[in-house]
């Protein structure tokens, strides 16, 4: 992946593939500063992953389903992705920023590399156009705070850039509350262990049941929604010996907003149908809480038009589901 060809073909690939399995919106989180070398710039990168989507967006929405109105359209967003952590050996990118900043510490190095991402996506979206719809914070959770980053974050929260972080997979609770209140996080990616008080050792070491039920409800009201992992969880986590024994199913019992998702489609081999699935057969989710699931996935996008449209596209994900669901739960 380190030619506009082959990022633009791997991206078309992508879309169609989703296309195929139902899904109908999507945002593809990576890190541009893994493609960029010395005659492939950030710009470049992110550019042919834009089309190799567009090109499948214009196919699925030129057919006659589309037009007709018996399916909705394809839509997508790009989300970019800076590191909590990284090494020289990862990309020339990196290679080149640890050479420039030879004298600075390794997490101030870390720091500016996400820093010059969140400027990055902020051109693209506003002054380049392209459908960069969020920043994120990605990577090794476990030494690598994300206070670290505050400054890219900030930035990204100045600009209007929508922002998700990793949090709460490889720590706890506090990790999570990192992410809201020094990163401005409108999404957490994982959020697993939202509810575990013997991951908390901190400041919040006191009362940690009284930590973990106000963190809760904070999250609930202001509506920050959980992307959920089941299967990367369960291969990461030893703990987890099924879908059942995560914390999903608290999630839902305080009313959370719970999106799932893959985080990665081919090392996890999976996809967010087979991820619905566990999370419908092992929870034994009713037909109202496997909706709420879906449609806050689409409430709480990042989708790349204004509110408006958003609204718009929202109702006729609504419209089709609705349709779907007489159709297949009370025939």
């Amino acid at each position: 992946m380190q030619d506009s060809e082959s990022i633009e073909r791997i991206a078309y690939e992508l879309a169609v593939d989703n296309q195929e399995e139902g899904v109908r919106y999507i945002e593809v989180r990576y890190a541009p500063q893994l493609h960029i070398h010395e005659s492939f710039d950030a710009e470049e990168v992110v550019s042919a992953a834009c089309r190799g989507l567009e090109r499948a967006k214009k196919e699925h929405n030129a057919g006659a389903d589309v037009k007709s109105g018996k399916d909705i359209p394809f839509e997508y967003g790009l989300i970019l992705c800076a590191l909590r952590f990284f090494t020289a050996e990862m990309s020339w990118y990196y290679r080149s920023l640890f050479n420039l900043m030879s004298y600075a510490q390794e997490k101030r190095v870390h720091a500016m590399a996400s820093l010059e991402v969140a400027r990055l996506a902020e051109s693209l979206a506003h002054e380049k156009g392209l459908p960069v719809v969020g920043f994120d914070l990605a990577g090794a959770e476990a030494g690598f705070p994300a206070d670290d980053h505050r400054e890219a974050f900030q930035y990204a929260h100045d600009h209007f850039i929508r922002k998700t972080v990793h949090a709460g997979e490889a720590y706890g609770p506090e990790s999570i509350f990192q992410a809201i209140t020094d990163c401005h996080a409108n999404r957490i990616g994982h959020g697993t262990h939202l509810f575990a008080t013997d991951r908390i050792h901190g400041q919040a070491a006191g009362d940690k049941e009284a930590y973990v039920r106000y963190l809760a409800e904070y999250i609930a009201g202001q509506r920050i929604t959980l992307e959920v992992c089941l299967t990367s969880n369960l291969q990461t986590l030893p703990a987890l010996k099924s879908a059942s024994d995560h914390s999903l199913g608290q999630m839902l019992e305080q009313n959370l907003s719970v999106s799932i998702c893959t985080d990665n489609r081919l090392v996890s081999n999976t996809s967010v149908c087979q991820e619905l699935e566990l999370a419908a057969t092992e929870l034994d989710l009713t037909p109202k809480s496997f909706r709420n699931i879906v449609v806050a996935g689409f409430k709480g996008s990042f989708f790349p038009g204004n509110y408006v449209s958003k609204r718009a596209y929202v109702r006729k994900f609504l419209d089709r589901y609705e349709s779907l669901e007489q159709q297949f739960l009370q025939s």
